[in-house]
């Protein structure tokens, strides 16, 4: 009610639009306790409540999920896309790079303050090498009749597993899968692996794993 009083509402709508969104929130119950009490992902989704009492068409969430467990912060998740099917803009700031990857439509990745590459999630993957068809064998004596015959292939021999690399295409794949047929390569398990999000922050910035960053990705609508 006091965000409707700041927005000039009359009593009569602004007790209307807040009773709204506390049931759209699922926050009616909560609403009788004191906020102190709610739990992280409540305070969230009551911050959001607030906001949308003025119905903007912009707004600015600066990493919502923080803290919260994976059940409150995939309920966070369908929240924000609901927002943007009303046709609400959302700027989200997060450094959990798979939020960026499933809620964005454009990602802008800062390091230093400043933007070092920008857009859709799928174009800047294709930017960065590093695909792979991985083959795992379980019988060593096929896994060193392989390893001799797909010489473009990266070894791990603990895993007895090979890599090829691949850009993680239909054509590519389709055509490495007949090369295997005609080498009389046969793996127990296949997996296709494309570069995601992690791998194209770390490019990008030339951070390692061990050498975790601490600049937010952005992500737009």
């Amino acid at each position: 009610l006091l965000m409707a009083d700041l927005h000039h509402l009359p009593q009569q709508e602004g007790r209307k639009v807040a009773a709204e969104l506390l049931a759209r929130f699922d926050l009616v119950e909560a609403a009788k306790k004191p906020a102190s009490t709610y739990s992280g992902g409540m305070k969230r989704r009551l911050d959001i409540a607030m906001t949308l009492v003025g119905n903007p068409r912009i707004i600015f969430l600066d990493e919502p999920t923080t803290g919260l467990d994976p059940r409150s912060r995939h309920n966070m998740w369908q929240i924000i896309r609901e927002l943007v099917a009303d046709g609400v803009t959302v700027f989200l700031t997060t450094q959990y790079l798979e939020e960026a990857d499933e809620l964005a439509d454009r990602i802008a990745v800062l390091n230093g303050g400043k933007i070092v590459a920008e857009g859709t999630a799928d174009a800047l993957k294709r930017q960065i090498p590093g695909g792979h068809i991985r083959l795992r064998f379980t019988d060593p004596v096929v896994y060193q009749t392989a390893v001799t015959t797909l010489q473009v292939a990266t070894r791990d021999d603990e895993a007895l597993a090979l890599q090829i690399p691949s850009g993680g295409s239909q054509r590519e794949l389709r055509s490495i899968l007949d090369w295997l047929d005609s080498t009389g390569i046969e793996a127990d398990e296949l997996t296709v692996h494309t570069p995601d999000l992690d791998d194209v922050f770390f490019a990008l910035t030339g951070s390692t794993v061990t050498d975790q960053p601490t600049q937010n990705q952005e992500s737009a609508r």
